[in-house]
């Protein structure tokens, strides 16, 4: 992996008091015998926002299903470890409840569940706090009022007749309810109009306050508004570049094709 980071000072100011979150060495991945993932390493620490970039097909995707445990793909060779504990061993709930998330790049529709009991079932399952009925209201209030929710969503079935917006900012609603340790965020961003952008960038950025962020994106957009520490270039299922925000803005402008040669 060729290594140019252009923001040490950044990487700095993180010291090494910051834990460890994300440790993935040498990953391979194959779906239906098909390698994907061909020997990814990466580590995200505490406060960390790292972004992954690429063309579709470079494997983007499935490193975020992979790291919440789809059982479709299947890991071949590496490690991924969680705070120091092997992801091997978590199932998906029990990487949920450690403080993963994942953001969806299609977020399902559930027919059937209605929103505010699927969002309160969720934080009372995942945070395993005493949270009163009262303050889980109230939170999700406030949280609701920051994206510009309307209340109405909370009797309509998940996701069910959602613009794609509307899927996006409910994607966001969770991660600031749930505040994981880590959040895997798949596309957030695509499919939002420009006021959608800021609200859904806004709900990331306050959160990742106190957590690493994996954000993976085709777009310069967000990382206008969720700025990076660092960013990965992804090619062939391997990440081919790393660097400082500079490097999405080169991306941007210029493709992938010079990272290929």
């Amino acid at each position: 992996m060729d290594s140019d980071r252009g923001n040490d000072s950044g990487s700095e100011h993180m010291g090494k008091k910051n834990p460890v979150l994300l440790e993935i060495n040498d990953l391979h991945v194959s779906v239906e015998g098909n390698s994907i993932i061909q020997g990814l390493s990466l580590e995200i620490k505490l406060g960390e926002i790292h972004a992954i970039m690429g063309r579709n097909g470079s494997g983007k995707s499935t490193l975020a299903n992979v790291l919440m445990g789809h059982p479709a793909y299947e890991v071949t060779n590496g490690e991924v470890y969680f705070l120091g504990k092997e992801l091997e061993d978590l199932s998906v709930d029990e990487r949920a409840k450690a403080g993963m998330f994942l953001s969806f790049q299609y977020p399902m529709a559930i027919p059937g569940v209605q929103v505010g009991n699927f969002l309160k079932k969720s934080v009372f399952a995942v945070r395993n706090s005493k949270i009163s009925a009262k303050e889980f209201r109230l939170e999700l209030k406030d949280k609701m009022n920051k994206l510009q929710i309307e209340k109405s969503f909370l009797s309509r079935y998940v996701n069910e007749g959602f613009s794609g917006g509307e899927k996006k900012r409910m994607e966001i609603l969770q991660l600031m309810l749930l505040n994981p340790q880590l959040a895997i965020l798949d596309e957030t961003d695509s499919g939002l109009d420009i006021d959608a952008l800021r609200l859904v960038s806004q709900g990331i950025n306050s959160v990742a306050q106190d957590a690493g962020c994996l954000v993976i994106t085709h777009y310069q957009r967000l990382l206008d508004l969720v700025k990076p520490h660092f960013v990965h270039i992804m090619i062939d299922g391997k990440i081919v570049k790393s660097g400082g925000p500079e490097l999405a803005l080169k991306v941007e402008e210029n493709g992938y094709d010079w990272l290929e040669a």
